[in-house]
């Protein structure tokens, strides 16, 4: 048998730095957030969101940032391949459903009732 080829991530140190710098401005943004408390709301949440965003442009301009940004250009390339279904399929198909939840419904019920009066009344005869 042949060994199945090895998959390897290379992960520079300038993308570990990166990572490392959105890693530290996600927790700055939390703690400026709350040093901020005697300052205005809108100032403390401008902050937030200023710093949060940094971390996050940091984060896709590493490595797996831009690996996420590929995927999910490829996700929605497939997302428009995909054959939605006219309404009145959507109609029918919801309708079927409903039948059948109804239908099994009545079905244990109807199940339960003949348990319980077989059990009950003929043969411990608690009724």
């Amino acid at each position: 048998m042949s060994n199945p080829p090895q998959v390897e991530t290379v992960s520079t140190g300038a993308d570990k730095a990166k990572l490392a710098g959105a890693v530290l401005l996600l927790v700055a943004s939390i703690v400026v957030f709350y040093t901020l408390s005697a300052q205005d709301l809108w100032l403390r949440v401008v902050a937030l969101l200023a710093l949060m965003a940094a971390a996050v442009g940091v984060f896709f301009t590493s490595e797996p940032g831009k690996q996420l940004i590929a995927f999910s250009r490829d996700a929605v390339k497939e997302v428009k391949k995909v054959v939605w279904p006219t309404r009145k399929e959507a109609m029918q198909m919801t309708g079927y459903v409903f039948a059948f939840v109804f239908v099994m419904a009545l079905f244990l019920w109807l199940t339960d009732k003949t348990l319980s009066w077989v059990l009950y009344d003929l043969v411990l005869g608690w009724r």
